[in-house]
């Protein structure tokens, strides 16, 4: 059985409704990237090293990170010397199983959850990414399955951050636990984690600043909210997540090695996919910084943010030629 029919009868197993949203999200990067392997498989039928250069070209423009590009290449080298693979239409579907065992990782990239009390999470990231819609959005996944929500306002620097949460608590119909613009995030998360405990919340998600104004390090400020957290919660936060805008491409790979390193984060989100060509970022970050994509953006609706799935990834980016596979013109 092909690669591509292996796919398909993987994701066949999965909700309609999350496949297309997965396909929809990324026609962009479909666009900017597969169409463009498929032009120049088209153009040049045979392998040879101007097929490679073009190839290698197409992989890093998308944003696929040079590093990868280049060790991808080696496999791909290597593969169709293996297998004798002489028609560069052959090449796709190895091409698209190299991309896909990129990004699979062994460990999960379903959330962590408290089985015995509060589910604590935690999200860091840089002004401008979009991490307030995400802890909306995530509240209402978790409201949808019948959890009791709290959110915190822990970013309490920049300007409107607390209203911008409060509007998103609004929409969603959770409660904001806040203080005053400019007081301590710690005294918040000290505040939210109380009131979680006085109303029996099952999930917690709590806002940091991306910045601050003042002299404080903000590696400080965060290591004050875990002891302020982990005291009260001592397994807490369960998930640290940092948010990245995927439309920045490189440097939100930039942005994840700084901050990363020395925040302790568990997992990452990748915010406005459905805005980018170059949604190969997606690979480098999976490869560059050994950390799970847990979280996708794929549109604006609150049901846009998904579980990251490497087989509906691969699957919505290959979409075209999947149908190809099942249509083949030579039967044989």
């Amino acid at each position: 059985m092909s690669f591509f029919k292996r796919l398909k009868e993987s994701i066949s197993s999965k909700t309609e409704n999350v496949t297309k949203q997965f396909r929809d999200g990324l026609e962009k990067t479909r666009k900017g990237f597969i169409e463009k392997v498929s032009d120049l498989v088209t153009r040049r039928k045979k392998i040879d090293e101007e097929f490679y250069e073009e190839l290698e070209e197409i992989l890093i423009g998308a944003d696929v990170g040079v590093n990868t590009v280049m060790d991808l290449m080696d496999d791909l080298r290597a593969e169709v010397k293996k297998r004798r693979i002489e028609d560069a239409a052959d090449l796709q579907p190895v091409l698209s199983e190299k991309l896909m065992e990129l990004l699979r990782d062994d460990s999960s990239n379903e959330l962590r959850e408290n089985p015995d009390g509060i589910t604590v999470i935690l999200f860091v990231g840089v002004n401008g990414v979009g991490k307030t819609t995400t802890i909306g959005k995530l509240a209402h996944r978790y409201k949808q399955q019948g959890k009791k929500v709290l959110l915190a306002a822990g970013d309490t620097f920049r300007a409107g951050a607390i209203e911008q949460l409060e509007v998103w608590g609004e929409r969603v119909g959770v409660e904001v636990i806040k203080q005053q613009a400019g007081s301590d995030p710690a005294a918040v998360m000290f505040d939210a984690v109380q009131a979680a405990k006085q109303r029996q919340a099952d999930v917690l998600l709590c806002d940091t600043a991306g910045r601050l104004q003042n002299k404080t390090n903000l590696m400080e400020e965060l290591n004050k909210i875990f002891r302020v957290i982990q005291r009260e919660i001592p397994s807490a936060p369960h998930e640290v997540l940092m948010v990245l805008d995927a439309t920045t491409g490189q440097n939100a790979l930039s942005q994840a090695k700084l901050f990363g390193e020395k925040s302790g984060v568990t997992g990452l989100v990748l915010t406005k996919l459905d805005g980018t060509a170059k949604g190969g970022i997606v690979i480098a970050i999976r490869q560059e910084l050994n950390l799970p994509v847990k979280l996708v953006g794929l549109g604006e609706k609150m049901e846009d943010l998904q579980t990251f799935d490497s087989e509906q990834f691969v699957h919505a980016l290959f979409a075209g030629m999947i149908k190809e596979d099942e249509n083949p013109a030579d039967p044989n």
